[in-house]
């Protein structure tokens, strides 16, 4: 999963984005709003992390923008505007959730793994298809009940797969939740990664949609 943290205060940014990586997300931060705008504008997220007091533009003016191009990933403002009024003001903009600074790391995580179960339309904490489950709260995951060790971007592929049975995911699709900007991107990365699981998780569960890319098919 990829996400965009929008936090201009360095101390802050570099907490959570050693948090998020440790989670295994791709993430591209960014310090302002116009270089927000820019890569929302850019480059797709599964989940916005947005603080509000931040230079040049607005986080809530970036929040608007979104919404008014029709973009509908989830987003979470993390703010010290703490004030009833404002937290109103951030939700009728289009946030999805709202955290006040200074947030538990742990809680922080919990709501987004929450946002990014509804995103995909799913309520319950663990994934189960064609015998397989996965905890994304834990990344555990088990074939018939029996644990799987998977690597770190073995996991990357999976989860969107899996999250949305039947949904076509592009090779380039793929590769963005791998890698945030610094990343460098190996060629055939999505391949020997989907090989991978194919061997751990059984040879039916991804599959080749020619010339299109990758899906896990309705059960």
């Amino acid at each position: 999963m990829r996400l965009l943290l929008l936090e201009d205060d360095v101390m802050i940014g570099e907490a959570v984005l050693d948090l998020l990586r440790a989670e295994q997300y791709a993430v591209d931060w960014v310090k302002d709003g116009e270089a927000a705008e820019s890569a929302l504008r850019t480059q797709q997220y599964d989940l916005v992390l947005l603080d509000l007091g931040v230079p040049r533009r607005d986080g809530l003016e970036v929040l608007r923008s979104l919404r008014a191009r029709k973009q509908r990933m989830p987003v979470l403002i993390a703010t010290a505007r703490d004030s009833v009024q404002q937290r109103i003001e951030g939700l009728d903009a289009g946030a999805d959730d709202y955290v006040l600074k200074p947030y538990d790391l742990d809680e922080l995580l919990a709501r987004i793994r929450a946002l990014l179960r509804r995103a995909a339309g799913r309520a319950e904490p663990v994934y189960e298809h064609m015998g397989v489950s996965i905890n994304p709260a834990t990344r555990e995951v088990a074939v018939d009940g029996q644990p799987v060790v998977l690597s770190a971007r073995e996991w990357a592929v999976l989860e969107p797969l899996i999250a949305r049975p039947g949904m076509v995911l592009s090779r380039a699709q793929l590769e963005e939740k791998l890698y945030s900007w610094k990343d460098e991107i190996s060629s055939n990365a999505v391949e020997v990664y989907v090989h991978g699981l194919r061997k751990k998780l059984g040879a039916e569960l991804i599959r080749n949609v020619r010339g299109v890319g990758y899906m896990v098919p309705k059960a």
